[in-house]
């Protein structure tokens, strides 16, 4: 088997290599669950640039790095803690950036010509999720956490959620993106967010398998192949025994009507649920509303668009620091939201996150 390295796309946070016919990547942060650093999206997006034409690369496996304690965490999102640092900047150009290069990446992944296997052994949250999502196969053990939490910081779910979420079942994308819900692997593949479930234990002989694995026939089937042999029946959904309680909450006009139906519905799990909501920034709330219930008939790339345009409105917002000050810097889990409560959002305040930003609208050349 051959192993090669890519240099200069390689860093310490990013391995890339090519393993036989496989471009193998390794996100390589583990202390901190291999939480995304520009220098990492800049390697990927380039990484995978060069991937899509090279003959020499036949598919793309996706892991994350180990812990010492043997904990295996896929991608815990971004940076955020980056981008928190650089909040007295009044332009505000180190996000500017981040956003513009990491929805590159995205777009990248979405378009990626060839089979693109991501090993989901731990968490994946938020910009984790981006850079997986979107490929071909996501492969997930019982060891899965996924979430979207990213009202709770006073931002919205990116990374593509603006496509992938309205694409779940029914009201459960709504549900997901509103309320930041922890799911496992079985409620993420009945979702569609996840593709296959392979025991943890076999994870390291899958990884191995796909990278000593002929790919000269048809490399889509080859991958399913693989995957097929290491593949087992994942348990049933929890989630799936609440799907009527969604839907009549989550079909309301507007976030205060989920608020009512769910007060009046009154079951523990209406109950848990909004008690999850009351946590999240209000103005989060109305604006992921709007953005999974207008806007989710967008194509991909104006989904990015989008999502830009919010991202870099969301950096200029005070709830935005203020969540991550409180779950993230000193972690005190009481965000001061302004305003604190739904009633006080208006329409006008909504509307401006869909507005083009003073930097322009984003392009992908």
């Amino acid at each position: 088997m051959t192993v090669t390295a890519t240099a200069p796309l390689n860093s310490d946070e990013l391995l890339a290599v090519r393993v036989g016919q496989v471009g193998s990547l390794t996100l390589n942060r583990p202390r901190v669950l291999n939480v995304l650093t520009p220098i990492m999206v800049d390697g990927l997006y380039a990484t995978l640039k060069a991937w899509r034409t090279d003959p020499a690369v036949k598919a793309v496996v996706l892991r994350g790095a180990a812990r010492d304690d043997g904990k295996a965490p896929f991608c815990a999102g971004g940076d955020i803690r980056m981008l928190y640092d650089q909040r007295s900047d009044p332009k505000r150009s180190f996000a500017v950036r981040f956003y513009q290069e990491e929805y590159r990446l995205n777009r990248c992944l979405h378009e990626f010509p060839k089979p693109h296997v991501s090993l989901i052994d731990g968490v994946v949250m938020g910009g984790g999720v981006g850079a997986s999502i979107h490929g071909s196969h996501r492969v997930m053990s019982e060891r899965t956490l996924f979430a979207m939490p990213e009202t709770g910081i006073g931002l919205f779910p990116d990374v593509g959620a603006t496509y992938f979420l309205p694409r779940c079942p029914g009201r459960f994308g709504l549900y997901m993106g509103l309320t930041g819900a922890r799911i496992g692997v079985a409620d993420a593949l009945f979702l569609g967010l996840g593709t296959h479930y392979v025991p943890s234990s076999k994870i390291a002989a899958l990884d191995r398998a796909l990278c000593e694995t002929d790919y000269a026939r048809d490399p889509r089937k080859t991958v399913d192949a693989v995957i097929a042999d290491f593949a087992a029946k994942p348990p049933i959904a929890p989630l799936e025994a609440h799907r009527h309680e969604i839907e009549r909450a989550f079909s309301a006009p507007s976030v205060e009507e989920i608020f009512a139906r769910l007060e009046a519905d009154g079951s523990p799990f209406a109950t848990e649920t909004l008690k999850q909501l009351r946590a999240k920034s209000p103005r989060s709330l109305k604006v992921t509303y709007r953005q999974l219930t207008r806007y989710s008939s967008l194509s991909f790339e104006e989904a990015m668009k989008l999502e830009y345009r919010m991202a870099v409105h969301c950096n200029f917002s005070h709830d935005f620091f203020e969540g991550v000050r409180a779950v993230v810097v000193d972690k005190d889990q009481a965000p001061k939201w302004q305003p604190p409560r739904l009633e006080e959002v208006t329409e006008a305040m909504v509307d401006a996150y869909f507005l083009p930003p003073a930097s322009g609208d984003m392009t992908f050349e």
